[in-house]
């Protein structure tokens, strides 16, 4: 039971302040990940990329793995409430209040600051996700990453092809960054 209410507790923070989408979640699951030891970093990418590849908010998707991984289906539930606890709070309140919300310049000034720190949250969300999957090992002597090739090379083939197939629907690029992956595995 223990367990259940701190994980509500601690994906209602995440939740409270995941402005800028689901990749904003990652610093928190990080944090989470070396606090708790719910979950390994290793198993972070792989949520991910699960949560990147199936239906639904790649933040509630992502809390509904780790609370899963923490405590079971139980677990599941209870973080999944817990990351749209706030937005539900939040909404409600707006939505009683839209008319002097739309026109305050106070809530201008708010949106103008959450701006840039939702981008930084995400920036930093995209720099522990390259870490994790192009990097193989902790920093080298000489000061240099060591990098796995063949994430690098299925990242520059991806990115290719976004930019030269674009009229490709995004979920044949997943479909075959899985083949890769299990051809690479063999």
């Amino acid at each position: 039971m223990r367990v259940l209410l701190l994980l509500y507790y601690e994906f209602f923070k995440t939740g409270l302040f995941a402005v800028g989408g689901g990749m904003a979640t990652l610093p928190f699951l990080y944090e989470l990940s070396d606090k708790y030891g719910w979950f390994t970093r290793a198993e972070l990418a792989d949520m991910v990329a699960v949560s990147e590849s199936t239906p639904g908010p790649i933040g509630i998707n992502m809390a509904t793995y780790a609370g899963w991984k923490a405590c079971g289906i139980p677990g599941g539930i209870v973080a999944t409430l817990g990351i749209i606890t706030p937005s539900a709070i939040i909404i409600i309140l707006i939505a009683r209040m839209m008319a002097r919300f739309r026109e305050s310049r106070m809530a201008d000034h708010i949106m103008t600051g959450v701006r840039p720190a939702a981008t930084g949250l995400i920036a930093s969300a995209g720099y522990g996700l390259f870490m994790e999957v192009f990097c193989t090992g902790s920093l080298l002597t000489a000061g240099i990453f060591a990098f796995d090739l063949k994430a690098l090379a299925v990242f520059a083939v991806a990115l290719a092809g976004v930019f030269l197939l674009d009229k490709i629907h995004p979920i044949a690029f997943v479909a075959a960054g899985a083949v890769a992956g299990i051809l690479f595995s063999l």
